[in-house]
């Protein structure tokens, strides 16, 4: 009764400041409404900057001749553009695509706002693939090695007073090989211009976390930096406000403070929320915070910051696994690199919005970033989608991996870079784990990889108290990290592969909480995880096919995604659904040989199509012989019984098994119509059909977007199929595919399957890999009501699809 009484209290003083308040804002705004608006301005540089694939001296300099420069926008992959070429230094782990050197040039009109006397202006970029240099009016700002850090640069004191300034950026990534995957090159992702008071929220600054939060209450703790920049202390006060999408639902201000000229001031409060939203994979709720400074002496001044909030609590527990809002949960996770294939390392958010949909639809709860930090609005996705984050740091530390790649950096920037990475992303509810980093070479050396990893620890525990530290143990039985103590440094122990000594180090001290970070697709790691609830997960390498990690012209990507680079599942990613998914799934598919093994530690097998891999499993009816002979085929389904029939004909039906194993038939083959339906307590809830196709006859065209919004850098994927008469894919097809649109929007890029493809992606043409490709277009009129994509090719009846614009 006593804390309902303090609550209820607590709650009417402060929704009294909050009327009060209110009358105050309103009454300035009647006489000077600039002054309730915040004097913050956040401008995106995205557009319009000059660029050239060359070393260019001198190219800082505001009098340096760059008429003969391209115009390209932000973000910008200068080395997906180039060609694919055998005697490139970036080899197969680059994709055999070009490295070098590049410039970019932007002019910035820059000039104080007169509705405050005085501010500070900076420059943010989200990424520039790498080792990038940035000057503002011939003035070197500083340098960024690691082409994934998201950095800042304060141009205040060195703008033209004419308010015509010049930023040059270089870029490169000449040393080679520099990555042991395809990273890109160029200002690859966002950059943005933030003008603010010299009273202002710190960059990154502002921390939000949920101490304990139930369906009823929840408390917030809220942090923020505030600096004066200006030569006078300065009377200030701080206002946290928690909203949802419709209304204040949590506020407090601060008691007003004075902050000495050219200082900062640390402020943090605890809000309560009443019934609290919870975030959940599959609630995930979000809500706004704004926080706002306000300047006691000059109503002019006044900055907010709005930052993204999901209210739950977790825990990673030595006996349960993983639990979120007090219910235990299996992490199902998957491990992403940053590229998107045709895209290169400038993904498009629409090309992100896809991929994770298209993983969801899967099964999958969890991303790792593998192996760096992922561009911020791959997280805000993840927020936004109810997935759980492992963010990862780095690939190595100070022993190599390749001659040019971040080892050359660790000693002078890998707290620097770790840092930021926590400071930018430990607002986004889908965290759950910090990585300081995969496979990491230097764990043979005992002593220094303690120290190392003890002084990561610490970086991120200091900024972030809230969520575990992880790392990817690369055969820690070898370099004895379970007996050694370096496994124990971590909070969670997470190791890649070798699940069974990780089940076995559990079970040698069972205080430890341990996670698979990066499992192979075998159903024996999953059952390891399934059925062992200390266990808390695994991530599963990996979603998506991506480009590079080949070691052999001329495959130019990686085979051991769930799904391939245009987003249509492999084999394993079916048979993964039927394990992962809550919904009713099946798949069928032919089987031609044994599934080969697969190393301890993924290698590269003798690759044997134009995958890449030895495909075994093959979904269709369409055998390479018509002539009488025995089909082997499996069924992977969730679903209790599948009844198959071959021509109306059933051939049984069988049930499913605990440990997952496929439901195996041996059809004698005759051409028509194979029919699998799934059954739970009798009912019908999915059906597969595998038909055998006639000869090429038409170009098949369909999305899973049937009408775009009015954003104009909306992304729509678009499949074309080559199929017979009656609509069937032909599962060989390679035909030449031509995509047209109306002026409504342009085709941005295509691509297939095929990872032994030297097509360029940057064009309107693809040939179809077992049977299909993709292209991706863009909005680009504004009066246009709907988009229509049209595709033809040689020999096929062509084919149209429109697309809606609400």
């Amino acid at each position: 009764m006593l804390y309902f009484k303090k609550h209820i209290l607590y709650y009417f003083c402060n929704y009294i400041f909050l009327f009060i308040i209110t009358l105050v804002d309103v009454s300035a705004g009647i006489n000077s409404p600039k002054q309730i608006k915040s004097s913050r301005i956040v401008e995106n540089l995205d557009r319009g900057w000059k660029f050239i694939q060359v070393d260019s001296p001198g190219a800082e300099l505001d009098h340096f001749n760059d008429s003969n420069w391209r115009l390209v926008d932000i973000p910008h992959d200068w080395s997906i553009e180039g060609s694919f070429n055998k005697l490139n230094s970036t080899g197969g782990a680059g994709a055999f695509l070009p490295s070098g050197i590049g410039w970019y040039r932007k002019i910035l009109n820059i000039a104080k706002p007169d509705r405050y006397h005085s501010a500070k202006i900076s420059i943010e970029f989200d990424g520039v693939m790498a080792n990038s240099d940035v000057w503002i009016n011939g003035y070197h700002l500083g340098r960024r090695p690691y082409g994934y850090a998201s950095f800042c640069y304060d141009l205040t004191e060195h703008l033209s007073k004419s308010g015509i300034n010049l930023i040059a950026v270089r870029v490169d990534n000449s040393g080679q090989p520099a990555s042991r995957w395809y990273s890109g090159a160029g200002i690859y992702r966002h950059v943005r211009l933030v003008i603010s008071s010299t009273l202002h929220i710190n960059h990154w600054s502002t921390f939000v976390t949920t101490s304990d939060a139930t369906n009823v209450l929840a408390n917030i703790k809220v942090y923020t930096q505030i600096s004066n920049d200006s030569d006078t202390s300065r009377l200030s006060t701080v206002i946290f406000e928690i909203r949802d999408s419709t209304k204040i639902i949590s506020f407090i201000r601060s008691k007003s403070v004075s902050i000495p000229a050219h200082s900062i001031k640390d402020f943090s409060e605890t809000l309560k929320v009443d019934y609290p939203n919870l975030w959940s994979i599959d609630n995930p709720a979000l809500y706004s915070l704004s926080t706002r400074v306000l300047s006691d002496d000059d109503p002019n001044d006044f900055d907010s910051v709005d930052t993204t909030l999901g209210i739950r609590t977790f825990i990673f527990d030595s006996k349960n696994g993983f639990i979120l809002n007090g219910k235990n949960l299996k992490i199902k996770g998957v491990c992403l690199h940053s590229d998107g294939s045709a895209f290169g390392s400038a993904v498009p958010l629409g090309v992100w919005e896809l991929r994770l949909k298209a993983l969801k639809s899967l099964g999958v709860n969890a991303i790792r970033t593998a192996h760096n930090p992922p561009s911020p609005e791959v997280l805000d996705l993840c927020d936004k989608l109810g997935f759980l984050v492992m963010d990862e740091a780095f690939d190595c530390w100070s022993v190599a991996k390749n001659p040019f790649d971040y080892h050359l950096y660790f000693k002078a920037w890998s707290r620097i870079d770790l840092q930021d990475m926590v400071l930018r992303d430990r607002n986004h509810p889908s965290i759950i784990l910090w990585s300081t980093g995969n496979e990491i070479h230097d764990t043979p050396k005992q002593v220094l990889a303690h120290q190392i990893l003890s002084e990561l620890i610490d970086v991120i525990h200091r900024l972030d108290s809230t969520r575990p530290v992880t790392q990817g143990l690369f055969r820690p039985n070898v370099s004895h990290d379970y007996e050694n103590g370096l496994a124990d440094l971590l909070d969670v122990i997470g190791t890649n592969y070798r699940y069974n000594e990780l089940l076995a180090a559990h079970e040698a001290k069972p205080t430890r909480k341990i996670i698979g970070t990066e499992n192979g697709h075998e159903l024996l790691a999953w059952l390891a995880v399934r059925d062992n609830p200390q266990y808390a997960g695994e991530f599963i390498w990996s979603g998506f096919d991506y480009l590079g990690e080949s070691r052999t012209w001329p495959f130019i990507a990686s085979n051991f995604g769930l799904l391939d680079r245009t987003g249509y599942p492999h084999p394993d990613g079916n048979i993964i659904q039927s394990w992962w998914s809550d919904n009713p799934f099946m798949y069928v598919a032919r089987r031609i040989a044994p599934t080969p093994a697969r190393p301890t530690d993924p290698g590269y097998e003798t690759t044997l199509n134009k995958r890449g891999d030895i495909k075994v499993l093959y979904s269709d009816w369409n055998p390479k012989k018509f002539t009488p002979h025995t089909e082997n085929l499996e069924v992977y389904s969730n679903c209790d019984d599948v009844e198959l029939f071959l021509n109306d004909k059933s051939l049984g039906s069988k049930g499913k098994s605990a440990d997952l194993s496929p439901r195996i038939w041996r059809v004698n083959y005759v051409p028509g119509k194979l029919v699998a339906k799934a059954r739970n307590k009798g009912k019908l809830v999915y059906q597969s059909i595998l038909q055998t196709a006639g000869k090429p006859t038409h170009i098949k065209l369909s999305t899973i977007q049937s009408s775009l919004t009015e954003e104009l850098d909306k992304i729509i994927c678009v499949r074309a199929e080559v199929t017979d008469a009656n609509g069937i894919t032909i599962p060989d097809a390679n035909n030449l595919i031509s995509f047209t649109t109306n002026e409504a929007g342009t085709i941005e890029a295509v691509d297939s399957a095929d990872n032994s493809s030297h097509e360029a992606f940057k064009t309107t043409k693809r040939k179809t890999f077992e049977g299909s490709c993709i292209a991706y277009l863009k909005r680009t009129s504004l009066s246009d009501t709907s988009i229509i994509v049209s595709a033809s090719s040689d020999g096929l009846i062509s084919s149209k699809l429109e697309i809606k614009i609400r």
